[in-house]
């Protein structure tokens, strides 16, 4: 059965660096769209990030096209988000999720958390 499983996320202070990981088992990663979304506590969840099958990439802010990297391998059968000068608003659960069927995100991993102290 085809999984997403997330890491990375942990307690770090603000600026610090994290780099997210996403990696499917069961087929290749990149034969559908990968997306990182978030969510933060009593708020909605929100796009991050995502990489085509063609490697085009969209960010969901400028803020986090500044400082967010999202990239994937191959090989290692992942796609990371590479993140930079961390805040504490970017406190969230970080999730991944792939486009099976068209345009919907229909597949998820069951996230990781990211905690940003002040």
């Amino acid at each position: 059965q085809v999984q997403l499983v997330e890491s990375g996320g942990r307690a770090v202070p603000s600026g610090y660096s994290l780099r997210l990981s996403c990696t499917a088992s069961g087929r290749p990663i990149g034969d559908y769209a990968t997306g990182w979304f978030r969510r933060a506590p009593r708020k909605e969840r929100e796009f991050v990030a995502s990489i085509s099958r063609s490697a085009v990439i969209t960010y969901g802010t400028n803020s986090m096209k500044g400082r967010f990297t999202i990239f994937r391998d191959d090989v290692q059968n992942t796609v990371y988000l590479q993140m930079s000068g961390l805040k504490p608003e970017d406190t969230a659960v970080y999730y991944c999720a792939q486009q099976e069927s068209g345009m919907v995100w229909n597949k998820w991993g069951h996230g990781t958390q990211v905690t940003v102290s002040s």
